[in-house]
This record gives C-alpha cells, structure tokens and sequence, in this order.
C-alpha cells in the first residue's frame, strides 16, 4: 500500500506529495509523523537544494482528519497537548528547513493545510483553490499554524479570517500574502519548474543564510544591535567560499559551482 507521503527526486530537487485523497488529504498522526520525519531528512541532505510540497486528489489538505478529531474529543489535556506539539513540530521543521520551499497548492486548503502553505517560502496556486482558516467553527482556534500564517498574511487580515472563517479563493489569498501567484492548473508545474529555475541560480549556503535572515530582521527593533548582526552575517558569507566564488563567478563571467547547468 502507498504510503501517505511520497517522495521523489530529480537531480537536486525533492517532490514531498501528501497522498490522501480519499481524504483530501487532511492530517492525522500518521500523516503529521510522516511530514515530519520527511522534512526532517530532507533538511539534512545536502545534495537537496529545494523542496517541492503538493498533493494528490481534488484538495491539498482539508485540515484534520474526522476520525482524527473524534479520538482527541476522548483525549484528556495533557494528551492533547501532545497531539498538539506535534503538528506544532512538523510545521516548525518545515519553516525551518535551510533549502527554499515551494507549494504547488492544486485544490482545497483548510485550517492546517492553509498553515502548510503559510511555512513554504513561496507558493502558488490554482485560481480554483479555496482557503479558509475554519477552526472557530467548531469552537477551535489555528493556534499551531498562526506564527506562520499570521506572518504571511499579517495581523490585520488574520483579525478577519481567524475570527469569520469565511472562505476565500486564490485571488484573494495572493492579494493578502498567502500565494505569491495564481497559475492556471495547466500551467502549475510549468510555474513550478520556473521557479526552481530562478532558485538554482542562488547559492545554497546564501539561501539558506536569507532564510535565518529574514526570521532575524523581522522578530526584532532596528537598533544598534540589529545593525551589528546583519554586518556580521554579510561579512561571514563574504569571507566563506561560496561566498568568494560566487563574486568570482560574476567578474569571470562564467556559471557558479552551485549551478547544474
């Protein structure tokens, strides 16, 4: 039987497919722990230079599982607690993965899956896809996602969608930050492949830095100890040798090591 998350490489890029569609891929503890362990190699391997995330099916996740969610209303707190730190893990993995992450959002994306999309650092998706961050409906809220999608789309949209848990489609979804483009569903892949294309042109060392970058610059107040920090990353990766053969590689006129083709 195929397991829940597949797993496919070319060259250096990793496809992480949830595989679920009998149940719109909706999460549960087998799920989650898949994820997981899934992100985790990845972000140790380093012949993987970016990470692809989709689904199989009509949904890319509906959030949690049904079934999943009649076994926690049995759970004392404690125990949901531990259910709880773990989605929290596998969302906190897939943010910090040092290699650029793209979502290929083809269909439905509720609750937990909006938070998966929200971890990526880009995503896309077809016009068709449906958002909503559905938790107050059933006296629930997106507690484990909201670092990470309140940080895509903002504090003041999160008032409206946390709070109304309105749908809304992917126009809307690139207009608050959460989708950086809509691509038609013919044309999805294509979007994929161009973006890798762009990503394969950076150094993986530099990406990786620009991610701890970003997490820094926008967790903290613009002061002294701010400008010290940055100094310090810049003149760190000047000094490294990715850093000093990529300016090589632009005064030669000639592809970066790092370059496959």
């Amino acid at each position: 039987m195929a397991g829940t998350v597949l797993v496919t490489t070319r060259g250096s890029v990793a496809r992480v497919t949830m595989n679920r569609p009998e149940v719109h891929n909706a999460f549960d503890d087998r799920l989650i722990e898949e994820l997981t362990a899934t992100f985790e190699r990845l972000a140790a391997d380093k012949a993987v230079r970016a990470v692809l995330l989709g689904a199989n099916g009509r949904s890319f996740s509906a959030g949690a599982d049904l079934n999943w969610m009649k076994r926690t209303a049995g759970y004392s707190e404690a125990q949901n607690l531990e259910d709880a730190r773990r989605l929290a893990r596998m969302l906190r993995v897939l943010d910090g993965m040092p290699q650029p992450t793209v979502a290929l959002v083809q269909g439905a994306a509720y609750g937990g899956g909006v938070g998966l999309v929200a971890c990526c650092d880009i995503a896309v998706a077809v016009p068709e896809a449906a958002f909503s961050l559905s938790e107050v409906r059933l006296g629930l809220l997106p507690a484990a996602i909201s670092p990470y999608v309140v940080a895509a789309i903002g504090a003041r949209q999160a008032r409206r969608y946390f709070l109304t848990a309105e749908r809304f489609d992917a126009a809307e979804a690139r207009r608050i930050g959460l989708v950086h483009e809509v691509a038609p569903r013919e044309e999805l892949e294509v979007a994929g492949e161009r973006l890798l294309a762009a990503l394969a042109g950076g150094g993986p060392l530099a990406q990786a830095a620009s991610k701890r970058l970003i997490a820094r610059v926008s967790s903290g107040p613009l002061d002294d100890a701010m400008a010290e920090d940055t100094a310090r990353r810049i003149a760190e990766l000047r000094a490294g040798e990715e850093g000093r053969e990529g300016v090589a590689a632009f005064l030669e006129k000639r592809p970066p090591t790092w370059r496959e083709d």
